[in-house]
């Protein structure tokens, strides 16, 4: 039996590294308060300068605004889903999960698009396909559907929830741990409050559930076994955990985090020299002893060869390090594929340079959107093998990034048709397609009706 508190090496390495990519890319309050973490002291630096400087930080989000980018981009039109066969009561069930797949009302659209996110943040995100937990077994069917056994949902879980795993002989899960805590009030209603910590362990046919609490005093108890039993994919021998995740190349936090760090430095100590510079201090130069104070509420007394000057800087470093942040910002929006955001606004670009530059980001975003189409179908084809519906699923779209009006698309399509091709089947997915786009907004049980009209029809 695993030891359930026992963490895998690589989770122990990238555990504060994953701390890092959270705080660039919340940015914000919360990578004020932890900016002792990441803003460089400079040798011997007195305490309290250090200190204000630390109050005065400043952050200029760049990763976090592209990572939203991309996928606001990606999500601009909703995949499209279709569930093919003849059980009624399976395509009701998908239709009502598509609206509502994690008991929370979030759309399955919202939710992937919110484990995307997770996943160019920290490289990978994690689904958790669960089943309602019942008293007593269903004798058959209708009673297991009367009962909700059958109502799957989804649970979302940080990289930093999977504290160990192992992989069988074909790179699936073996079997992992999932690690959750939250802060719940105490029963006595004291200010601390208990620290409940869960621990989930999955095979691939069982799962056990342990939970122990602490207290604010660092006081923790010993995890205790509160459930156990078959999990819901059990009959799959495989384990209900799905991973999303992207090669290291398009890990985007991961390949831009340093270039913002020393962004995040190189900003605050231009922002400091400047402020110290609209303090300048004042220098007389005298060959008689001086002791004359000086401020705002005082005057001095020069004598006949004595001169009077305030420190200023020429400027030079100045210009070097704006040039510098310059740079550093063009190569956080190079190395996440966003060329004509790095490209200054005043150079003059032509429209076919533009165009190249955007074709690698469709390209990149293609990428991403074939990624989360597998990842979705996965845990879709899971889920209906599970509950043998016997439906054929299918994900489309999420390939079509150019900001336009339907009109364009329609006309493409038009002149497709006009092709005069004998293909019945071409025909019915044009339109199809034709329609779930104009549609992308509708329910996915008028969707799949119009899809059955369509495929009668023709």
């Amino acid at each position: 039996m695993v030891s359930i508190d026992r963490e895998h090496p690589e989770y122990r390495r990238r555990r504060a590294i994953l701390r890092t990519y959270r705080d660039l890319y919340a940015g914000g309050e919360q990578i004020k308060a932890n900016a002792h973490v990441y803003l460089t002291r400079r040798q011997k630096e007195p305490p309290d300068v250090y200190a204000e400087r630390l109050s005065r930080v400043c952050y200029e989000n760049y990763i976090g605004s592209i990572i939203d980018w991309y996928a606001a981009t990606l999500f601009r039109r909703e995949p499209h889903l279709s569930f093919e066969g003849d059980n009624e009561a399976g395509r009701a069930f998908f239709c009502e999960f598509t609206e509502n797949c994690d008991r929370k009302q979030t759309a399955l659209s919202d939710f992937f698009r919110r484990q995307f996110v997770e996943m160019l943040v920290t490289g990978a995100a994690y689904i958790l396909v669960d089943f309602p937990r019942i008293t007593r077994p269903a004798t058959n069917r209708a009673e297991e559907d009367a009962m909700g056994a059958s109502r799957a949902y989804l649970v979302d879980y940080r990289a930093e929830d999977l504290i160990n795993w192992d992989f069988d002989d074909d790179g699936n899960f073996e079997w992992v741990v999932l690690r959750t805590s939250r802060q719940t009030q105490s029963r006595d209603g004291s200010a601390e409050g208990v620290i409940e910590t869960r621990w989930l362990y999955y095979d691939k046919e069982h799962f056990q559930s342990y939970r122990a609490t602490s207290t604010g005093l660092g006081q923790t108890a010993k995890p205790i076994l509160v459930d156990e039993g078959r999990h819901g994919l059990a009959g799959l021998r495989q384990v209900p955990l799905f991973e999303m995740k992207v090669t290291e190349g398009l890990a985007l936090m991961n390949k831009a985090a340093l270039l913002q760090l020393e962004h995040f430095n190189k900003s605050n100590a231009l922002a400091w020299a400047l402020t110290m510079g609209l303090f300048a201090m004042p220098v007389v130069y005298s060959d008689r002893e001086w002791n004359q104070i000086v401020g705002d509420s005082y005057y001095i007394q020069l004598g006949p060869g004595d001169r009077f000057g305030w420190t200023e800087p020429e400027g030079h470093v100045y210009q070097l390090a704006v040039e510098n942040l310059n740079r550093l910002k063009d190569e956080i929006y190079r190395v996440c594929y966003l060329m004509p955001q790095a490209v200054d606004a005043r150079t003059p670009q032509s429209g076919l340079s533009k165009q190249r530059d955007f074709t690698i980001t469709n390209e990149v975003l293609r990428g991403y959107g074939d990624t989360v189409k597998d990842t979705m179908k996965r845990v879709l084809r899971a889920i209906e093998a599970a509950r043998q519906d016997g439906l054929a699923i299918g994900v489309t779209g999420l390939d079509e990034f150019d900001i336009g009006d339907f009109s364009s698309e329609l006309e493409d399509a038009r002149r497709l048709l006009e092709l005069g091709i004998q293909s019945p089947t071409l025909k019915k997915e044009v339109f199809k397609r034709l329609a779930s786009k104009y549609l992308c907004d509708a329910r996915q049980e008028v969707k799949d009706q119009i899809a059955r009209e369509i495929e009668g029809s023709l």
